[in-house]
């Protein structure tokens, strides 16, 4: 059996499965892109016609072939998964010898204090509004484009982050000097949403079921995007014409051009600002566990890498001797 023009089909079949259990529009986009991969890899047979054996070869193809990195394979292998487990419902038995590519030992890239500051000099507006949330909260790029307006606590210098990496919620720091600013850019933000609802576009994308729990939710102030594209788009599931938040890639190449600009010769990102703010909260003495928690890490020894960075003992505290000396 092929996949032939009833292809589409069958991908409606994942899409259809994805949706049922909520997953984000991102999740959704690579399962079906890596089950078209997959039937493309085989000569278009249907999956249904294959089982372990040809989800071994392919996993091993992106590995040997592909040079593709360790999580790039884990994603397609979770795909895979998702494709025999819930869409054919027959889950995939033990898949033996999968040749895994080699994860390389990094240290994260961290900036310095001096490094930092002549990053975000360079930054204006919303960016740099990012930017700073990503060094001041510790949150990751797309964390910080997610913000709801409720999500932000000024009263107790707290941001709540709402479904982050592995579905968890976390509270995080606001830094003071935020504060202002922040409530600055939602002034001009509020009447865009104005303007947007007065022309039938005010309406927000909710998480999982909550547009039906509630209705009238997708069209309050407090739902909507902290930071929004300029421009309207249509929703790749509802389609409806709406107002998303700020795509990533524009904040991504605004931080590397000022990196660029700032003279820092290291291979730094956005996210080398999430590296820093751990970094630089350990080598100021705070526990390791607050560390954790502000960065929403699971394990850990996910955090503890920042301790090799710093060169110092488990805990990086700073010595108190230089204080009485």
């Amino acid at each position: 059996m092929r996949v032939r023009s009833n292809g589409s089909r069958f991908l409606d079949r994942v899409r259809e499965a994805i949706r049922v259990r909520h997953y984000s529009i991102r999740t959704e986009q690579a399962y079906v892109a890596w089950t078209r991969r997959f039937i493309l890899f085989h000569n278009k047979r249907h999956p249904e016609t294959m089982g372990e054996a040809e989800v071994r070869s392919f996993l091993t193809h992106l590995a040997v072939r592909r040079n593709v990195a360790v999580n790039t394979q884990n994603q397609a292998l979770n795909a895979l998964v998702f494709l025999y487990r819930h869409v054919l419902e027959r889950p995939l038995e033990q898949l033996g010898d999968v040749v895994r590519p080699k994860r390389p030992a990094k240290l994260p890239v961290v900036l310095t204090v001096e490094e930092v500051r002549r990053v975000l000099l360079r930054l204006r507006g919303e960016k740099w509004l990012v930017a700073c949330l990503q060094y001041g909260s510790g949150l990751r790029l797309l964390e910080s484009l997610r913000i709801r307006v409720k999500d932000l606590d000024f009263d107790r210098r707290a941001i709540f982050v709402r479904d982050g990496k592995g579905g968890k919620d976390r509270v995080v720091t606001l830094a003071d000097e935020l504060i202002e600013p922040l409530k600055s850019h939602l002034g001009p933000r509020k009447s865009l949403f104005e303007r947007d609802l007065s022309a039938g576009h005010g309406s927000v994308f909710l998480p999982n079921a909550l547009a039906r729990k509630y209705p009238n939710a997708a069209q309050s102030w407090g739902w909507q995007y902290v930071f929004v594209s300029g421009s309207l788009s249509r929703d790749p599931r509802s389609g409806e014409m709406r107002r998303h938040h700020l795509n990533a890639s524009i904040v991504q190449r605004a931080v590397a051009g000022a990196i660029r600009e700032a003279g820092v010769s290291k291979p730094a990102s956005c996210h080398s600002l999430r590296h820093s703010f751990a970094t630089h909260l350990l080598e100021r003495g705070a526990d390791i566990r607050t560390v954790q928690e502000q960065l929403g890490h699971s394990d850990i020894r996910t955090t503890q890498i920042y301790t090799h960075v710093l060169q110092r003992g488990g805990r990086a505290v700073l010595s108190p001797l230089g204080s009485v000396l």
